[in-house]
């Protein structure tokens, strides 16, 4: 069971000081360009190079979660291309039936984002033109056949990349790539509040220092009774 808030902080506290000013500084720096406010949807990819090329892309331009729809496909990551962005994620799997994508839109939508399916649809508007002053989750299909009917009649809106070459379409990895870039980018230009709240911050902060620490597991145990000692009453 995950610590409470104030735990957590405590036991943050004294985690920190395991890693060296350097890496602290660095979480500091990266956590406050975080955003939950974007987020993307992985619908059936199967391609492990493109699967982790679009995780090194939600990395860079801050967009800390990313889930993924597993219907006949398991997605895969490839350490070599992903770069070690899985680890500094929050990865959520939807694999519990044959055909997932519903459960995923449904939990997307109860958590406030409006679905935004990629595809070349006669009522889409291109990327530049996405109003972002709600969440935004958008999601991107297979790299064969896009995404499913389902997952397109369903969607609130479609967004495309507007293209002047003879290629049908740029691959999974280059789409989320130039997506994430222009939604960002925006974001950031604007007076909307995006960036993670306080309990988001600790609990992913949390999570990069158990993946940072040898043996954390153990630290964390020892660190908690002792944190948990000193908070009981006399």
């Amino acid at each position: 069971m995950e610590p409470g808030h104030s735990v957590r902080l405590a036991l943050i506290e004294q985690m920190d000081k395991l890693i060296t000013p350097r890496r602290r500084m660095l979480f500091d720096e990266v956590l406050a360009n975080r955003t939950s406010h974007i987020t993307i949807a992985l619908e059936n990819i199967y391609q492990p190079h493109n699967a982790s090329a679009v995780l090194r892309s939600c990395d860079l331009t801050g967009v800390q979660d990313v889930h993924i729809i597993e219907n006949s496909n398991e997605y895969n990551v490839n350490p070599d291309v992903a770069m070690g962005a899985s680890k500094w994620l929050n990865l959520h799997k939807y694999n519990s039936i044959d055909y997932n994508t519903p459960l995923a839109y449904q939990y997307l939508r109860d958590q406030g984002y409006k679905i935004v399916a990629t595809t070349p649809h006669h009522e889409s508007i291109t990327i530049d033109e996405l109003p972002i002053t709600e969440k935004v989750a958008l999601v991107f299909g297979t790299e064969l056949t896009g995404l499913t009917e389902w997952a397109i009649s369903n969607a609130d809106t479609y967004v495309n990349i507007p293209m002047v070459g003879f290629t049908e379409s740029y691959n999974i990895s280059v789409s989320a790539a130039i997506c994430l870039y222009s939604l960002t980018r925006r974001l950031r230009a604007s007076e909307i509040s995006w960036k993670l709240e306080e309990e988001q911050v600790s609990a992913i902060r949390l999570q990069w220092l158990r993946n940072s620490i040898k043996k954390s597991e153990h630290i964390e145990k020892e660190l908690l009774k002792n944190i948990l000692s000193e908070k009981k009453p006399d």
